[in-house]
């Protein structure tokens, strides 16, 4: 690479980069906005409940109700986002949200609101924000070149840190001054730039030549694709952990102020801008860490810094030191969580982008959430600074499920690969025909039959993440070159989606396993109806020809 490739190449991947994009910075802004209100509003909440009831359960279901849409509907939100136009699916979400703030806006301002009505409001403000996390995500790698991808899930990550460290103060001011019902007006204001920038994004859409699937399948799609996909679900698990670990500096925060450093509403909130402030210094390196470093390297490093950070945390009195600590840990956790989001956006395609960051924020958000009731938990046994220890101490022990569960190497987007076109059929089919067994026979040289067999077992993973199920491999006893591999598919539509779903780097995978073919005649396909007289359609279905199967745009290859 020469001397201006590479110039190219550092300004692409610099923090500033998606912003030279209309779009994305139109879109980035409007969403600070929003972050910056929903944040307000949660502080308004939280304070017109301490005013209606002195149960400290309530005031803590504040939280949970604005969060626990996110562990409840995220594969659903992630299905719709994969399923329907991800930008329609954002204006929905955002028209819930503002429904219900300006509905909790009318209650406050008729002092209509009770706990319960204030508590159901801020779960349907949060379910709109959990149906819009996925579509948003998911269609960032539409509005930047990939080379900017990186930076742009950066970005995300800053606009929602820079309102974390301003959000709550600014909320204070405004429920100090005015009230908790402009708080909930402001939240519903500053919803309308962010609605307005959506609408004016003019996606482009490339409709698809198969009908979409049933939400239900779609999901179970989702979750089969991540099974399958040992990159993904490594950095999943890896997220899981390090939320169920590295939340309790979040979640013991208010007990930070108050016992450790004897503060008050005014220390915590200097404490909470710190961490905000250390993950905003975080996202805008993320770009020299990854020049710098592999994806495990970094990941590690971030464990054993976090992990030094909370201790410092916990046995600080000193409120310098503490903050200090604070911005170190805000750092390293977001560098942390950006490179698991980078690292699910680029090993998914895009037909399933929506879900498998969906199962991110599960990850991320149910690690958090049940650690952090652990953690509350062994601070009533032990106290908060023994907590924050043992945080500290699995912390840096964390990076030995490396040794097991190695970070995958981040590339580029594992793009969609050209359609093929469909195989020529006799029989009579309709979409829901099914199920469909394809056979494969491969001839391979017997001295290559363990080097194929190894391949084949990468194929698997290939095939069943895209929609078949019931694979195998056999080698015929009689004829030890022949080799048979063998998988279903539920329906004719589901084995026409299978074969197309296949990225760039799958069909390459399908191609070194027919390059151990050997012999003059090609490798033979066979595809069967397993249920020729009776399919899985739905009574009064009318059979009809394969001309009259839905339509397929035409292709130069076709393929299994």
């Amino acid at each position: 690479m020469n001397a201006p490739q590479k110039r190219e190449l550092f300004a692409a991947e610099s923090i500033a980069a998606p912003l030279r994009h209309v779009v994305f910075r139109r879109i980035w802004l409007a969403s600070l906005l929003s972050n910056l209100g929903l944040l307000i509003q949660a502080v308004g909440a939280a304070w017109s409940m301490t005013q209606m009831t002195a149960s400290a359960d309530k005031v803590a279901l504040v939280q949970t109700a604005l969060m626990l849409p996110i562990m409840l509907i995220s594969m659903p939100a992630g299905a719709i986002a994969d399923m329907y136009d991800r930008r329609i699916v954002a204006l929905a979400a955002l028209a819930v949200s503002l429904t219900g703030a300006v509905t909790l806006t009318v209650l406050a301002w008729h002092g209509l609101v009770t706990p319960e009505r204030l508590l159901a409001l801020c779960f349907v403000v949060g379910s709109g924000m959990a149906l819009m996390g996925p579509a948003w995500q998911s269609s960032v790698s539409e509005q930047v070149p990939p080379e900017t991808l990186p930076a742009a899930v950066a970005l995300n990550g800053i606009s929602y840190n820079i309102a974390r460290s301003f959000g709550p103060a600014i909320g204070g001011v405004i429920v100090a001054a005015a009230g908790a019902v402009a708080a909930f007006a402001a939240n519903a204001l500053l919803y309308l730039p962010l609605l307005a920038a959506l609408f004016l994004w003019r996606r482009v859409v490339e409709p698809s030549r198969l009908p979409r699937e049933p939400l239900n399948r779609a999901m179970v799609s989702g979750v089969r694709y991540i099974l399958n996909s040992p990159s993904i679900r490594i950095v999943l698990i890896r997220t899981l952990v390090t939320g169920l670990i590295g939340g309790s500096i979040s979640a013991l925060m208010p007990l930070v102020a108050r016992d450790l450093l004897h503060g008050g509403a005014q220390t915590y909130g200097i404490m909470l801008g710190a961490f905000g402030m250390g993950a905003v210094v975080g996202a805008l390196n993320i770009g020299d860490i990854r020049k710098r470093l592999s994806g495990e390297a970094a990941i590690r490093s971030c464990a054993l810094t976090l992990g030094a950070a909370t201790a410092a945390v916990a046995l600080s009195t000193e409120p310098v030191l503490t903050a200090a600590a604070l911005v170190v840990a805000g750092a390293v956790w977001m560098l942390a969580v950006a490179l698991f989001n980078i690292g699910v956006q680029l090993s998914a395609p895009r037909w399933v982008a929506g879900r498998a960051l969906a199962a991110f924020q599960a990850a991320i958000s149910g690690g958090i959430a049940i650690g952090s009731w652990g953690w509350g938990r062994l601070t009533d046994a032990a106290g908060v600074e023994v907590a924050l220890l043992v945080s500290g101490a699995l912390m840096v022990a964390s990076p030995l499920l490396g040794l097991w569960l190695r970070m995958p190497p981040i590339g580029a987007r594992n793009e969609d690969a050209e359609t093929l076109a469909d195989p020529q059929v006799q029989l009579e089919l309709t979409p829901r025909s099914g199920p469909l067994v394809v056979e494969i026979e491969y001839r391979v040289a017997e001295d290559n039959a363990r080097a194929f067999h190894d391949l084949m077992q990468e194929v698997q993973l290939s095939r069943q993440r895209n929609g078949a199920y019931g694979w195998s491999i056999a080698r015929d006893i009689a004829d030890p070159e022949l080799w048979t591999e063998r998988y279903h598919c539920p329906t004719w539509i589901d084995y026409l989606r299978q074969r197309n779903r296949s990225t760039r780097t799958e069909r390459e995978l399908h191609q070194r396993a027919i390059d151990f073919h050997i012999g003059v005649d090609p490798v033979r396909i066979r595809r069967m109806l397993e249920r020729p007289f009776g399919s899985v359609r739905a009574k009064g279905d009318i059979d009809r020809t394969a001309e009259q199967a839905p339509a397929v745009a035409s292709a130069a290859r076709s393929g299994p």
